[in-house]
């Protein structure tokens, strides 16, 4: 099977692509369609961008089997050794409003973990990348987790809900809570220390988080569920008991709060 590297390589390439095809609908107010069942909107750039993607990376690994939020899911995934997991645009509703925060998050993944990992914001030109056993990296240069030593006055990536004492038994923690529309950027925004952690308590998709999951891993983070088990990825349910990243201390602390 290709290596790590070369699998990298394509993600890049086909990030760059899908860059290309969101820009060109990024402020020109793209066709929406509500999904319906709480699925929230889809413009023509998402299913642009997926088509793209799908006959790009097909072509390239015919073998890999296929997850993407905007292609219907089937159960050949499940048997293929390799697989991709696409959203080919995270943060659909800031695309819309003209946020420049939306982002191409690409994984490629083997027996349950991502080897392989690009998460691409085009308006930013911004491109994390991360491949098993190397570095994280932003625009070719090497990041790393922030490392408190204290829950008190950390700063999380989180909506307000999270924050609800259901949450947390052990006692809501003093955090400074952001928020950034892309599941994708908040991981890789703790990848690169600009936020101590980022947790979400709902299940998560994994198309959501797979790229990167990777890149804050290897930046230095943990990343687990919600609940602190380890992530792993094409589930046939491709959903996850929510997420948590920080570094080694602030995950065990966090972990604690919620026991």
């Amino acid at each position: 099977m290709p290596g790590h590297e070369d699998d990298l390589a394509l993600l890049v390439d086909a990030a760059f692509a899908a860059g290309e095809i969101a820009l060109r609908h990024f402020k020109r107010d793209p066709q929406v369609w509500d999904k319906g069942d709480g699925a929230g909107p889809v413009t023509e750039a998402d299913l642009a961008v997926n088509d793209m993607l799908a006959a790009h990376l097909h072509a390239a690994r015919p073998e890999y089997g296929w997850l993407s939020e905007e292609t219907p899911d089937n159960t050949d995934r499940l048997s293929a050794r390799r697989v991709f997991i696409i959203d080919p645009i995270d943060g659909t509703r800031a695309f819309i409003d003209g946020q420049d925060s939306f982002s191409h998050s690409l994984a490629i993944v083997q027996d349950g973990e991502v080897i392989a990992a690009a998460v691409y914001l085009p308006a930013k030109d911004r491109m994390y990348t991360a491949q098993a056993g190397g570095p994280a990296l932003c625009n070719g240069q090497p990041i790393a987790v922030s490392a408190p030593r204290v829950v008190e006055g950390a700063t999380v990536l989180t909506s307000k809900p999270n924050m609800s004492e259901l949450h947390w038994p052990g006692g809501v923690p003093d955090l400074t809570r952001s928020f950034r529309p892309s599941l994708a950027y908040r991981l890789c925004l703790v990848a690169e220390g600009r936020f101590d952690a980022m947790l979400a308590f709902r299940p998560t998709w994994e198309w959501d988080i797979a790229a990167g999951a990777l890149i804050a891993a290897r930046a230095g983070c943990l990343a687990s569920d919600g609940q602190g088990a380890p992530l792993t990825f094409n589930a046939p349910d491709p959903r996850t008991a929510g997420v948590m990243v920080a570094g080694p201390v602030l995950h065990a602390a966090l972990i604690a709060r919620r026991d």
